[in-house]
């Protein structure tokens, strides 16, 4: 129910495909702006974990809420857009997926997770898929 509120209300902004993010993303600016901005804590537990997902921005503006957020992590996962010049800007030296794997490391983030996002702008290139697993292995190797 929550994620069919969170549909219409997406919707109405003309921002449905946001309708996951809301669940964390709480802020009015948030949910205008289609960013995080301040981290937001889930907890749940398995039968053998307590899990706590921590939602943090990655929006340069909103660095410092990352790191609050990544402080408090034993694992992160790092959002990699998959777009034409967005992969490139983010992993380029002064690029934020660079600077938040360098953050989450220096923090003392041992495991990570990587995640390729948007691969349908690129029409779910197989080529575009294995270029992104090859450069960011080799930056993931480099960071530690």
């Amino acid at each position: 129910r929550t994620i069919e509120k969170f549909e219409k209300e997406a919707a109405n902004l003309g921002k449905s495909s946001f309708k996951y993010a809301w669940v964390l993303d709480k802020l009015k600016a948030e949910r205008e702006r289609g960013i995080t901005i301040d981290i937001a804590l889930w907890k749940f537990e398995t039968p053998k974990y307590y899990v706590t997902v921590i939602d943090a921005p990655g929006h340069r503006d909103f660095i410092k809420n990352m790191i609050t957020g990544t402080s408090q992590a034993d694992c992160a996962i790092l959002i990699i857009a998959a777009g034409t010049g967005e992969f490139e800007a983010g992993i380029s030296k002064e690029g934020q997926t660079r600077e938040h794997a360098l953050l989450a490391f220096t923090l003392g983030v041992r495991q990570l997770i990587v995640a390729i996002n948007k691969m349908d702008t690129t029409k779910w290139s197989e080529s575009r898929y294995d270029e992104i697993v090859k450069e960011t292995s080799i930056f993931v190797k480099k960071v530690g």
